[in-house]
């Protein structure tokens, strides 16, 4: 790619449709459903289109790979990658909760075990959030379906995001408190964003942002 061009991040997965719609709203033009393509370089009009990890966007953007990209805050909890987060998009939302099996009755006041096994895919956002609260635990950091931790004794609760709630509902688990909640955010690399101030404030402006972060 040559340094003129403007290189956009946008995450497969959950993400991706919202974030195509905005962008061929934002007159980049990328499809409903990229297959296995993993680049879109749009020509005349001097973008290019990275399609990548959710995890993998902030290094993209942290090391100038990417000007600018899209990524949920639930990624940035966890990444050591330096960021400029720019703005909210308001779309993706979801909330990162502390469930249990309804039948524990911790979300109805009693009292965790002494030391608490908790398992999750969101070990800094859970060891922090434990931490504040002075409980001791174990975390048991999980890649796949965290639901099954307290189903089969390995965990006591979990950490996990939570959207409609109907896969906690399906196992007969419930919320015990919301740590923090999650969208997707517009990200940039602070130096890019320096050098090409005005064209990613364009672009943020025609991606439908409702608000600055």
């Amino acid at each position: 790619m040559s340094a003129d061009r403007f290189v956009v991040a946008v995450p497969k997965g959950a993400l991706y449709t919202e974030a195509a719609r905005r962008l061929r709203g934002a007159s980049i033009d990328v499809p409903a459903d990229p297959g296995r393509r993993l680049q879109f370089d749009l020509g005349s009009t001097g973008i290019d289109v990275l399609l990548l990890r959710p995890t993998d966007v902030p290094a993209y953007v942290q090391y100038g790979a990417a000007d600018c990209g899209i990524v949920g805050k639930d990624t940035l909890w966890e990444t050591d990658r330096s960021v400029a987060e720019l703005a909210d998009l308001a779309f993706g939302q979801c909330r990162l909760v502390v469930a249990g099996r309804a039948q524990d009755g911790y979300h109805a006041g009693k009292r965790f075990p002494t030391f608490l096994r908790v398992a999750t895919k969101f070990k800094r956002m859970a060891q922090a959030y434990f931490s504040r609260r002075n409980i001791p635990c174990e975390i048991i950091e999980l890649h796949g379906s965290v639901e099954l931790g307290p189903l089969v004794g390995l965990s006591d609760v979990i950490v996990d995001l939570v959207s409609t709630g109907k896969t906690l509902e399906a196992h007969d688990m419930v919320v015990i408190d919301e740590i923090d909640r999650s969208s997707a955010r517009f990200v940039a690399n602070p130096v890019r964003f320096r050098a090409k101030h005005d064209r990613m404030l364009e672009l943020l402006a025609r991606l439908e942002v409702p608000r600055a972060v």
